[in-house]
């Protein structure tokens, strides 16, 4: 038989670095989930992925176990990281901060494009470049289009 869910919690972690400390201590603590086994599981499946900001989503039970479903690097931070950017532009739709290209696009929609609700690449890319807009980031040139 199936265990019963007793809720969900999403938290974004920087990958490898969970610890009981807040943000997690306190959001696992207070559904009674073991925070230390939560802390190690975590650690272990992203150490490959050290020091980047990860979304997690936790799936508690009514027994007090959980299974954890880790997510790609949101989209806004893999625009900072490609730009080398600290942050975006406090004014995006006057002073730009950085250009990337359709490439980088692209590269962002394909690492994102499981954890977005679009079907194509196309479309993906045109979500990371609407983040990239609001962000202050120019995408440079016209959008690439698929003739076939």
């Amino acid at each position: 038989m199936a265990k019963e869910i007793a809720g969900q919690i999403k938290l974004q972690i920087k990958g490898g670095a969970a610890n009981p400390s807040p943000p997690v201590g306190p959001a696992l603590g207070s559904k009674g989930i073991n925070i230390m086994e939560f802390c190690k599981q975590f650690n272990a499946r992203t150490q490959d992925k050290a020091g980047k900001v990860l979304p997690v989503v936790i799936t508690y039970y009514a027994d007090k176990t959980f299974d954890f479903i880790v997510k790609t690097p949101p989209v806004a931070v893999q625009l900072l990281e490609a730009t080398k950017q600290k942050g975006g532009s406090s004014e995006p739709n006057r002073k730009k901060v950085a250009q990337i290209t359709w490439e980088t696009v692209r590269k962002i929609a394909e690492d994102k494009l499981v954890d977005l609700n679009c079907f194509t690449v196309e479309s993906a890319m045109r979500m990371v470049a609407g983040t990239a807009r609001s962000m202050g980031i120019a995408v440079r040139g016209a959008f690439p289009t698929t003739n076939q």
